[in-house]
């Protein structure tokens, strides 16, 4: 299962890489180099922080809460 999810996001990452290209060169709505920018920010921080980020996003939550 592991292998699969691992799959799908590298190739949501190709596609945001390439979204946002697109987006640059005009060819694309500005709104999809957004979405494309927002989706690459997200995976960056995955990477640096080596964790999921519904659970990043999820623990500053309920340090704001609590």
């Amino acid at each position: 299962m592991s292998e699969h999810h691992d799959t799908v996001k590298n190739t949501l990452d190709v596609l945001s890489a390439f979204t946002a290209f697109m987006a640059f060169l005009n060819v694309l709505s500005p709104l999809f180099g957004l979405v494309a920018m927002i989706w690459t920010l997200m995976r960056i921080v995955e990477m640096i922080t080596g964790k999921p980020f519904a659970e990043i996003i999820r623990k500053k939550k309920e340090e704001k809460d609590g």
